[in-house]
């Protein structure tokens, strides 16, 4: 067959972590991917009159002649491809990145050539697992013509591409509407100095040690943010790009920063080393750069000491000789910490099973220092998250003892900002002792100004406080310090919540939805997109609504959630009326 040019849709995709799944279960991967291709992804595609060209070994390419079949293909593929891995533990997950394209292209009988199938493969390359990137080209083409929302991400220069191409994720919403994704966009510069601290490279030699690094760094980021006249965008944020080749310049405007931290972290026996750059982003240079090394045991000075010489290099005449972490004590045990740092890592992965195996290290770790305060606010937190995820219940036993560790941190004269502000969400939440929380939260701002999730703490209990204008300015404030937080459909939510406190009704389905976008099994969100399309006389939607819920949460009734949940009577009442025209069951 001779070779032919035509204009095509081209669809690249490859599975995520691949190598690691193969070194982990080689057979087991290979037949679960054999079954995804055969049951689900090939019949997928030629439904939507795509044609497989060539498999990869992890992935495969295919090409289209409309755009709009390659997109929905794509979008359709993610979705199923999320429900076969729901009852797959995450280590054992198979998930597809998915890139899509729209170019000339060099046709052969058994492959197709050009640039436009290396872009659409380099926009594979930058996915996230369970993600779909397109370029402008189908942006162009498609954003009329499809129930979906793109979010700008920039220009990206791909390799071997001269050009740099802009490039949009796909987000699905649940109905049939264009909406703005409005969560993150290019910010202004603040008025203060502006950083983000970067993941750190990890140089042990060793990829078990990178929850020690992920911790350093995060523990970097926190001291650096406590200074007030700073402005640090949150870890949840800068921890996006880990992984990914930074463009500090692009990094600038996603954030809206001027300076850039970003280093390496290096272990080896007892001593550690910690390198530093600080970049301007205007310029590109490097206005600093410096290593430090340590003893283990004094990791936490070597923290202070490049926290403290990043905030010299910034504003030399604020150069502070040291920087004071109340919460650190010389006599704090380096296991105990190392059992936190791996909960962290446990927590951010972000499963049922991620967050019972933070709460055992964290249970292990106060065992050997009960009164360390860091872990008994981050086991009050994953409570919190189970609750709100349906990822289980959380006991009538859990409840008082997170109470109780919420009370022992809020005794303590140390002031731990995240401790703080996790003490304060589950005296709330699970003391409805909303003005104890609202002056613990308080508290934590005053020790990390530039906390989101701090800021986030407080337009909850605003919430519960019946103080929504006040709340609606607190989850504002957590989404400028943390654009493209991870976590980010809780800000949503939390606004949703706010907004149908002042009987914005339209505003607050709106934000419900971006909320269950990024969270799907969002309890909260679910509840008020109910209320809200009640009240908007949407009962369809509604009705749809509750039979979500009565899947994540069976036996929900109105009066249940008058017990148990922490809001105000005004706030009750909207949802009591809401969910009642929606046809929940009163008991």
């Amino acid at each position: 067959m001779a070779s032919t040019r035509r204009l095509a849709a081209i669809f690249a995709a490859d599975v995520a972590g691949y190598s690691r799944l193969m070194g982990v279960d080689e057979e087991g991967t290979h037949g679960r991917l054999q079954a995804h291709l055969r049951e689900l992804i090939n019949p997928k595609i030629a439904e939507h009159r795509g044609r497989v060209v060539k498999n990869t070994g992890d992935g495969l390419l295919a090409e289209f002649t409309s755009v709009v079949d390659a997109v929905r293909c794509a979008v359709e593929l993610q979705r199923d491809m999320a429900d076969r891995n729901e009852d797959t533990s995450r280590e054992k997950r198979i998930e597809f990145r998915i890139g899509v394209n729209l170019g000339d292209v060099i046709v052969e009988e058994h492959d197709i050539f050009g640039d436009g199938v290396n872009i659409a493969a380099r926009l594979e390359g930058l996915a996230e697992p369970g993600g779909v990137l397109v370029s402008n080209t189908v942006y162009d083409h498609v954003r009329d013509r499809l129930p979906f929302a793109f979010e700008d991400m920039g220009e990206r220069q791909v390799r071997n591409i001269a050009r740099p191409v802009r490039v949009y994720r796909v987000l699905e919403y649940p109905d049939a509407t264009v909406r703005e994704p409005a969560l993150a966009s290019a910010q202004p510069l603040p008025d203060k100095p502006s950083l983000a601290v970067l993941p750190f490279q990890n140089m042990t030699g060793d990829v078990e040690q990178d929850y020690f690094v992920d911790g350093v760094v995060e523990e970097i980021t926190t001291a650096i943010a406590c200074l007030p006249w700073l402005f640090v965008i949150s870890r949840n944020s800068s921890f996006t790009y880990k992984g990914r080749a930074v463009d500090v310049k692009q990094v600038a405007r996603e954030l809206g920063v001027r300076y850039v931290l970003e280093g390496s972290v290096r272990k080896a026996g007892s001593r550690v080393r910690i390198t530093g750059q600080l970049i301007d982003t205007r310029t590109g240079a490097h206005i600093w750069a410096k290593r430090f090394d340590e003893a283990l045991n004094d990791i936490f000075v070597l923290q202070d000491q490049v926290a403290s010489s990043v905030a010299g290099a910034i504003e030399p005449e604020l150069r502070l000789t040291e920087i004071e972490r109340a919460n650190r004590d010389a006599s704090q045990r380096l296991d105990t910490y190392d059992l936190h740092l791996r909960a962290l890592g446990q927590f951010h992965i972000y499963t049922a099973e991620g967050i019972h195996n933070a709460i055992a290290l964290l249970k292990r770790a106060l065992e050997i220092d009960p009164s360390y305060a860091p872990a008994a606010g981050l086991i009050c937190e994953s409570r919190i998250v189970l609750l709100a995820q349906a990822w289980g219940p959380v006991s009538a036993e859990e409840r008082a003892e997170s109470v109780s560790l919420a009370r022992q941190i809020i005794q303590s004269p140390k002031n731990d900002p995240d401790a703080l502000w996790m003490a304060a969400m589950s005296l709330s939440i699970f003391g409805h002792e909303h003005a104890a929380a609202a002056r613990a939260v308080e508290r934590a701002l005053s020790a990390n100004p530039n906390s989101a999730q701090a800021w986030e703490a407080k337009g909850w209990i605003c919430c519960y406080q019946n103080q929504p204008y006040l709340a609606i300015e607190a989850f504002e404030r957590a989404m400028r310090l943390s654009p493209l937080d991870p976590l980010r459909g809780y800000f949503a939510g939390g606004l949703a919540l706010a907004k149908l406190a002042t009987g914005k009704y339209e505003e607050a389905v709106d934000w419900s939805e971006r909320a269950l976008y990024e969270i799907p099994r969002y309890v909260v969100a679910i509840r008020t997109k109910i209320a809200a399309c009640a009240h908007l006389d949407r009962i369809a939607e509604a009705r749809d609504g509750l039979e979500r819920l009565f899947q994540l949460q069976p036996g929900s009734t109105v009066q249940r959630l008058v017990k148990i949940a922490p809001y105000p009577p005004e706030l009750l009442s909207v949802f009591q009326q809401g969910l009642r025209k929606a046809g929940m069951p009163e008991e």
